[in-house]
């Protein structure tokens, strides 16, 4: 499909950015720390955390659960974060040895960026289930599988993110085989915008600008 201008991608990108930004209003450092210990493959634990960002232990449990951008288990450990999981979801996210999970399809093109590593993407298309692969490099998108895949995605209201990142905007964003698969899930929802591979990638860049996130 024919690419995106850049002002349209900009324009998406701070719409993004007014819902996303609002998720770690409160402590707006703490996701790139999470998102770093969290990408070591196991769950990290309220001491971690802590010392991660200077408060005490009960501090930063309090903390963490009043973030809509993080996952707790039973034991207080974070086990998702601002789109990095531990827990199944359609978006399985390997990056070297370890095997990861993203909320979203977007999550699955910003995260190799934020973390400055290569990832392997492997999900399946909403409408037909056939498997979409793509392999992300902190710079690029270097393969996709099938040629046509794409991305869909709906813009949520400020209002509900803050309350519920998930359900409000990772489980509107998926990958898809093909345009005509993304048009078909698209005629049934309100807002939806279709993207391919490497413009959606383009918008998870320009969406971290907008953010203010920097990979290191």
């Amino acid at each position: 499909m024919a690419d995106v201008e850049e002002d349209a991608l900009k324009e998406l990108a701070r719409a993004l950015a007014d819902g996303l930004r609002a998720v770690s209003a409160h402590r707006p450092e703490l996701a790139g720390q999470l998102l770093w210990l969290l990408a070591e493959g196991r769950p990290v634990s309220p001491d971690r955390v802590a010392e991660a960002i200077g408060v005490s232990r009960e501090e930063a449990i309090d903390i963490l659960r009043e973030s809509p951008g993080v996952e707790l288990d039973d034991e207080n450990n974070v086990a998702g974060c601002f789109g990095l999981a531990l827990t199944p979801t359609p978006h399985h996210f390997q990056m070297g040895d370890r095997e990861l999970f993203t909320w979203c399809a977007l999550d699955a093109l910003f995260l190799p960026i934020v973390l400055n590593r290569p990832a392997r993407v492997e999900s399946s298309c909403a409408v037909t289930g056939k498997k979409v692969l793509i392999e992300v490099s902190p710079d690029a998108i270097q393969g996709v599988e099938p040629a046509g895949a794409v991305m869909a995605i709906i813009v949520p209201e400020a209002s509900e993110v803050c309350c519920d990142l998930r359900g409000a905007f990772c489980d509107k964003v998926h990958f898809f085989s093909s345009s005509g698969a993304a048009r078909e899930w698209a005629a049934k929802r309100k807002g939806v915008t279709i993207l391919s591979v490497d413009d959606a990638y383009r918008l998870a860049r320009l969406l971290l600008e907008s953010l203010f996130w920097q990979s290191t």
